[in-house]
């Protein structure tokens, strides 16, 4: 499977927020929101957001890795 710069990028920012939720699930500690300044603050929102956006952008991954499996079959 091809690697995009995208996927190392986007893979860091969805372990980030898959950290910062299991921390507020274990512990209801919110780390972006006391690094940046409370969940309401402007660069707190855009992390969030960034997430989101992350987590989106990695649903193109599964039509990559269903691609390079048919591919494979084929060969």
């Amino acid at each position: 499977m091809n690697t995009k710069p995208y996927d190392a990028a986007a893979l860091t920012v969805i372990i980030i927020g898959a950290i910062n939720w299991g921390l507020i699930g274990f512990f209801q500690f919110d780390l972006i929101a006391v690094l940046f300044g409370g969940m309401s603050s402007l660069i707190s929102r855009i992390i969030y957001g960034l997430v989101g956006l992350c987590g989106l952008y990695a649903l193109t991954i599964y039509s990559r890795i269903t691609d390079s499996r048919l591919m494979e079959q084929r060969n």
